[in-house]
């Protein structure tokens, strides 16, 4: 498997596949059901691996001074008094949660139910809002639209620092029936909304991940829903050209055909905002595209050894047009590994939010437990940190953008991209927000 910079939560074969052979696995039990004693013998032995392939694959020999042994046992003795399979996985998820690393974390067995809200938020600026809301959710059904400002959810105040905790705890660890909010529409009074999600129970089935046919698959369907968020391109004539680039996950040949299209053009924006990261050699290709001579992007520290990171340019067939990036608080990993780089390589201009600060090296080690139901789980653990050229780490950091332009909640209400906008007005171009807003919709299944 390849190293990945990957945010939470991970795309790692990619995160349609991922969530395919999660949700074919016989759960343990529903959040609800009373724990069993088998119950608590799966998640101790679930518990033991974990500690045992972190000890032995953690980049940070002294584990950023965790005592893991100690901090494990702790765990270890909550899970033999946890009430549900929620407090289990919760027990779990803190001792890696601790660790303070954007890379590293429990992916539980897929409940027996899926679970849909409705509704997505972002971080802008240094505020919560409401980014998209699906039709004919409660959500909807309840007024509430993109450009809301998210004062509260679940009892928390989102912030830049904790929303990643509250989406693992709603998505992946503990889904609930509901989440209560407290939003603000442009203009308006706070208004507080339970927010019903809608939950889907149904049988599942055990694949065989070791047959090749049942494997396969799972990957061609995976592949299906993942060409929802394929790639997008908007053209100026010769002028510019606009990418929208949704994850790190191109081979070389696909980079070089990409860059082919951009190498016609005058201009070029790269559109990271929402891309959560992806492959390291994708990083690689891309930058050997851009720059006309061979870059250090920094040293990878692993657990026994520091290695340079190195882009080696494509010389004559680089791009030599100007360049902007524009990227958001979504823009993790990998899509901020790149932007550095173009701003300490001087190639471009960043513009946008500051980035996520989820920069490290992880690999997802998958597992399973039990004989007579066997159940699927893993853990990403980051394998290695990247200091970058300037000697300076992204983790906890993110990208500072060159120029800080952020969409307001009216923006957002209106489905005005005022950044986009704002990006090819410097290349010459007029691009109306509101027609710029048009251009990369999000783009989701069709729900039953």
């Amino acid at each position: 498997m390849r190293n990945r910079i990957t945010p939470l939560i991970p795309r790692l074969l990619t995160l349609a596949l991922l969530t395919l052979i999660f949700s074919a696995v016989v759960p343990l039990v529903t959040a609800q059901e009373k724990v069993q004693d088998r119950d608590r013998e799966r998640a101790q032995e679930m518990l033991r691996r974990i500690k045992d392939k972190l000890k032995k694959e953690y980049y940070d020999p002294k584990f950023r001074g965790m005592d893991v042994d100690a901090r494990f046992k702790i765990a270890d003795d909550k899970i033999k008094t946890a009430a549900s399979l929620g407090q289990i996985f919760g027990t779990i998820a803190q001792v890696l949660i601790e660790l303070d690393d954007s890379h590293t974390y429990f992916v539980p067995p897929e409940r027996a139910y899926t679970t849909d809200y409705g509704w997505t938020m972002q971080i802008v600026g240094d505020r919560c809002y409401v980014s998209s809301v699906d039709k004919g959710s409660d959500a909807e059904a309840k007024g509430v639209k993109p450009g809301d400002e998210v004062l509260e959810a679940g009892g928390y105040q989102i912030d830049r620092t904790n929303r990643w905790k509250f989406l693992y705890l709603y998505n992946t660890l503990r889904p609930q029936q509901h989440i209560r909010v407290v939003l603000r529409s442009p203009n308006a009074e706070p208004r507080e909304l339970d927010l019903l999600a809608k939950q889907t129970s149904g049988k599942k089935k055990i694949i065989n991940l070791t047959n090749y046919n049942e494997y396969m698959d799972l990957v061609r369907k995976s592949q299906r829903e993942a060409d929802l968020g394929r790639d997008r391109y908007v053209t100026f004539a010769d002028k510019l050209i606009i990418w929208k680039m949704n994850e790190f996950d191109l081979t070389d040949m696909q980079v070089d055909d990409a860059m082919e299209k951009v190498r016609k053009h005058e201009a070029f924006i790269l559109d990271l905002r929402g891309n959560g990261g992806g492959w390291i050699t994708t990083i690689q290709r891309m930058l050997a595209n851009l720059i006309d001579r061979d870059v250090k992007i920094g040293d990878q520290v692993w657990r026994k050894e520091t290695k340079p990171f190195i882009a080696k340019t494509r010389g004559d067939k680089a791009f030599k047009g100007k360049v902007i990036v524009l990227v958001d608080s979504r823009s993790a990993s990998a899509s901020e590994v790149l932007s550095r780089t173009i701003q300490l390589e001087k190639r471009g201009t960043v513009i946008g939010d500051k980035t996520a600060g989820a920069v490290m090296t992880s690999r997802f080690f998958g597992d399973e437990v039990g004989m007579d139901v066997v159940v699927f789980y893993g853990a990403s653990i980051t394998v290695s940190d990247l200091i970058m050229s300037d000697g300076q780490s992204l983790e906890h950091r993110g990208v500072t953008p060159d120029e800080i332009r952020l969409p307001t909640a009216e923006d957002l209400a209106a489905g005005r991209d005022t950044v986009l906008s704002y990006a090819a007005s410097l290349f010459g171009v007029k691009l109306d927000p509101v027609e710029a807003g048009k251009l990369f919709p999000i783009v989701r299944p069709e729900k039953n």
